[in-house]
């Protein structure tokens, strides 16, 4: 099992940067894959970044390239996403996701994953 915390949402205005965090415990060197969803009110839940442990391979939705950054700190069990120049169409809640899986990973569904944390707000005003 592995358990995952967010951390780090806030209210920010739009152009600035924010960073949040996803602490893991458990049997976190199972992990193979982690990823940020995030969910709009009246909205799908939907990719944004996701990161291969193993093979350090980055993957980022199309609208989050150029602006948000996955990043990890191994000793910390900690996965970051960090985000700059934010835009108001970027406030949602932001879920981070595990897997073991390492082979045949869709990385941007959300079926892929089996450990969910309980997710932290962004909110981005204009």
């Amino acid at each position: 099992q592995v358990q995952l915390i967010e951390s780090g949402g806030g209210l920010v205005q739009a152009g600035d940067s924010l960073s949040v965090s996803c602490s893991a415990s458990g049997r976190t060197l199972s992990i193979a894959v982690v990823a940020w969803f995030r969910q709009a009110p009246g909205k799908e839940r939907e990719f944004a970044a996701a990161l291969s442990l193993r093979s350090g391979t980055q993957y980022y939705k199309d609208s989050a390239k150029g602006r948000f950054t996955i990043s990890k700190d191994r000793a910390k069990n900690t996965v970051y996403l960090h985000m700059n120049n934010l835009e108001t169409e970027d406030t949602a809640v932001y879920y981070c996701a595990a897997t073991d899986r390492v082979s045949g990973v869709n990385y941007w569904r959300p079926t892929t994953y089996d450990s969910w944390g309980q997710g932290t707000q962004v909110t981005v005003s204009s």
